[in-house]
């Protein structure tokens, strides 16, 4: 690796998230994934919905109770003329003056057959509360997932930064020996000038990273819910002071515990539902209906008591020819939420073999990273030596020191990648939340 391609390497290996803060806040994972839970929107609106869902589902079983409607009239009438047909006789009493009208009713109906439909509605929205309260724990898999990629970041880049900065005072005092050294004519000014710019590049690394951290500890107080101006530290007791357990291995946890696939299964359920309450238009709706009534007539007639019970039936005969098309719809949904399902499955299957292999290399990795580190240290020991005794050149060394350099942030960052993707695993598993849902116990 040449002293050129310093830049690169700086943007390889540091182009990800942290924070140096004046003032710092350290918070574990667990607490700050709980915390996200507790405060972030997206949770809160997940929430939210699944509330929604369980008004709707009280509001639909209440269609299955006896309806009950009370209804009065008070009329004033104004010069109203009455013709008592029944009273004939000539001899009949003057007509009363009638100027008023009340009555009081008070109807109930009680449902009794409605071809399914109120049972399969309730079985409807049984379902989609069932599948809205999946996918609020679906939202949360996913939030914590998103704040273990931040707080990776961040905790990589911290170490990132402290090795550089270590290493920028090398290579700072290397620059100041080679001044004197170029100063007696020991050196060429070319080699004094290789060891400044090995020196600008650094820190145009931590520059640059630390206005990416800045980024970063911004996207995550702001998850959190935290004031903007809060500067998040992480610890490495906080992130990475764990045992890895219960790896898995294949889809079987996924295809059982996955929140994502279980809101659409239940979703399907849903939709057989609704053809049945489709099909339910075909069939005639019967109540059991009654009431009470009072009338006063003023100077007429009053009625008391006046009370009926019975049976009503309704029958759409429309429903015959314009029902089919509804069914076919409601079956043509069902269809869409299976293939959907199906979709979804594969999908899973491929995230989990992809989550499996990129956990398996990062352990390869973390064993490789090891090994590098140590002859990376060797190297420029010996590269070191040969320079002092004039039989390499300054290439040579700082071509040396960025390799070590190199081997040192990988070395520092694998244990970090390995637990980062271990969440990804859990997490494509459907298995993170009630990680942290048993460590927050």
């Amino acid at each position: 690796m040449k002293v050129s391609q310093f830049m690169l390497f700086g943007v390889f290996f540091i182009g990800i998230s942290a924070i140096e803060a004046q003032e710092k806040t350290s918070l574990t994972l667990n607490e700050a994934i709980n915390l996200a839970w507790t405060k972030s929107n997206e949770v809160t609106l997940a929430n939210t919905k699944v509330k929604t869902k369980k008004y709707e589902l009280q509001s639909t079983k209440n269609n299955q109770y006896p309806d009950l409607k009370l209804s009065g009239q008070y009329q004033r009438l104004a010069n109203a003329s009455v013709n008592f047909k029944l009273n004939q006789n000539n001899n009949a009493q003057p007509l009363p003056i009638v100027n008023q009208l009340m009555i009081g009713q008070l109807n109930a109906s009680v449902p009794v057959f409605s071809g399914f439909k109120i049972q399969n509605s309730i079985t409807v929205y049984e379902n989609l509360y069932q599948a809205e309260m999946a996918t609020a724990s679906q939202t949360k898999e996913e939030i914590a997932l998103r704040v273990i990629d931040y707080y990776a970041s961040l905790y990589k880049a911290q170490k990132t930064i402290e090795l550089l900065k270590e290493n920028q005072k090398s290579a700072q005092q290397r620059v100041k020996d080679f001044i004197e050294l170029e100063k007696n004519g020991i050196i060429p000014r070319n080699d004094l000038l290789k060891s400044k710019l090995q020196t600008s590049q650094i820190q145009l690394s931590l520059d640059e990273t630390n206005n990416n951290l800045k980024i970063i500890n911004f996207y995550l107080v702001t998850l959190l819910k935290l004031n903007p101006n809060t500067k998040l530290e992480i610890r490495e007791e906080d992130f990475a002071d764990f045992q890895m357990t219960n790896v898995p291995t294949n889809e079987l946890p996924a295809l059982e515990n996955r929140k994502d696939l279980e809101a659409i299964r239940f979703q399907g359920k849903a939709s057989e539902a609704t053809i049945k309450i489709a099909k339910g238009s075909y069939y005639p709706a019967i109540a059991i209906v009654g009431g009470y009534t009072a009338l006063d007539l003023s100077n007429v007639i009053t009625v008391q008591n006046a009370m009926n019970i019975g049976v009503g039936i309704s029958y759409d005969l429309s429903a015959i020819l314009k029902n089919g098309t509804l069914v076919k719809l409601a079956e043509s949904k069902y269809l869409e939420v299976q293939n959907s399902e199906s979709i979804l499955t594969d999908y899973i299957k491929i995230q989990v073999k992809k989550a499996v292999e990129d956990y398996d290399l990062a352990l390869k990795q973390s064993v490789v990273y090891v090994e590098a580190e140590e002859q990376s240290t060797e190297n420029y020991r010996i590269v070191k030596d040969k320079y002092d005794n004039g039989l390499s050149d300054t290439n040579d060394l700082l071509e040396a020191d960025v390799e070590q350099l190199s081997s040192k942030i990988n070395k520092a960052l694998a244990r970090a990648n390995t637990i980062q993707k271990y969440y990804e695993l859990l997490s494509v598993t459907g298995q993170l939340s009630q990680t942290f849902n048993i460590a927050q116990k």
